[in-house]
């Protein structure tokens, strides 16, 4: 098996809160990212496919369409918006690093199985060199 990957990168806002807590509480749980007006971030995102190479091409999944399936799903919805009220699935999620891996994973998951019959294996998400989130899907559903 070869796990292939795949980067891109957006810039986007987001404020992490809980809407149940008041300001306070949020403040305590979160700290400075808790500010009612956001704080922005430049994301990297890392997709991996995991699969056996095709006999005919040698290629796990077509990185060029693997690029367009990243950039429809991910980047073009997420890209210059503030993450809490601007990106439809993300609606009600608290947009912590761990929250938008598992997100973006769910909706990567259903484009990659239409272009590639490599498995979805895992997405990482940077908000910084130093916070990151990988959601990986269990070995077996990759394929």
């Amino acid at each position: 098996m070869i796990i292939l990957s795949r980067k891109a990168s957006f810039s986007a806002a987001h404020c992490l809160a809980n809407p149940e807590f008041d300001h306070a509480k949020n403040l305590q749980l979160f700290g400075d990212c808790s500010n009612p007006s956001g704080h922005g971030h430049n994301y990297s995102i890392e997709v991996k496919v995991a699969g056996v190479p095709d006999r005919d091409t040698g290629f796990v999944a077509d990185l060029s369409k693997l690029k367009t399936v990243i950039h429809e799903i991910i980047v073009k919805k997420c890209d210059h918006k503030n993450l809490n009220t601007q990106v439809d699935f993300l609606k009600g999620v608290i947009p912590t690093v761990e929250n938008l891996a598992e997100k973006f994973y769910e909706q990567l998951l259903p484009e990659i199985k239409k272009i590639t019959r490599a498995g979805l294996y895992s997405v990482m998400v940077k908000e910084t060199e130093n916070n990151y989130a990988e959601y990986r899907s269990k070995i077996e559903s990759c394929f």
